[in-house]
């Protein structure tokens, strides 16, 4: 693996902020952010015959094999802005998949680097993905926490009423949570026994998350 070479998954629950820090890791490190859920419906769309084949699982409410997941992805990872590295996004989701993903990347000479895990204790991630509130007159976005309105409940633009999505209700985020545990902690398990999850806590400031983030990954280009 040369100095250069960093293969990366990146794994957080929702409302981690992992989307943003993806984003400022591109800026940084000049690879790719690889997110399967963007692929897949780039796939469909283009009407490859692998999004043929996925399409017909979305169409009819079943979810995508693994397999086929793996080989939109493969296909992806092929093109000439992933030679330096890449950060995945969204996949591995199951130990499953990352057995999957492990085998290809290995065939492919290209193993991963390393796993960052960015954590939030569920109750802050209640109070952050709860907490949106939407105008029902013109749709300015709230936040209870982070941009409250001046007056509660009221829109600060035309004074419309605020109301909180269904997506957004404390039983939707609640059932997010558990998926995203019931996934995610074999994984991060599989992953620490491999020796290459590193992480991060994400609570605090945006830019000292991210500095922790570039250190573990400053980190892994030395090795």
């Amino acid at each position: 693996m040369s100095a250069k070479n960093l293969n990366l998954v990146l794994l957080g629950p929702p409302g981690a902020g992992k989307g943003t820090q993806a984003k400022m890791m591109v800026d940084r490190f000049g690879i790719p952010q690889v997110s399967t859920g963007d692929l897949l419906r780039a796939s469909i769309a283009s009407g490859s015959e692998l999004g043929l084949k996925a399409q017909s699982y979305v169409t009819s409410g079943g979810l995508v094999p693994d397999e086929l997941m793996m080989s939109v992805l493969v296909k992806r990872l092929e093109d000439s802005d992933c030679r330096s590295g890449f950060i995945l996004d969204g996949f591995p989701r199951t130990v499953g998949q990352a057995g999957l993903l492990e085998k290809s990347l290995i065939e492919r000479k290209t193993p991963l680097t390393g796993v960052v895990a960015v954590t939030v204790d569920d109750k802050e991630l209640i109070g952050r993905l709860t907490g949106r509130r939407i105008c029902k007159d013109c749709g300015t976005s709230f936040h209870i926490m982070f941009s409250p309105s001046k007056k509660e409940g009221l829109c600060d633009k035309c004074s419309g009423a605020l109301y909180q999505r269904k997506d957004d209700s404390y039983e939707v985020i609640s059932n997010r949570l558990k998926v995203y545990h019931d996934q995610t902690v074999p994984l991060i398990k599989y992953y620490s026994s491999e020796k290459i999850l590193h992480s991060v806590d994400g609570i605090g400031k945006i830019e000292v998350i991210f500095k922790q983030i570039c250190d573990i990954i400053e980190g892994l280009k030395r090795l």
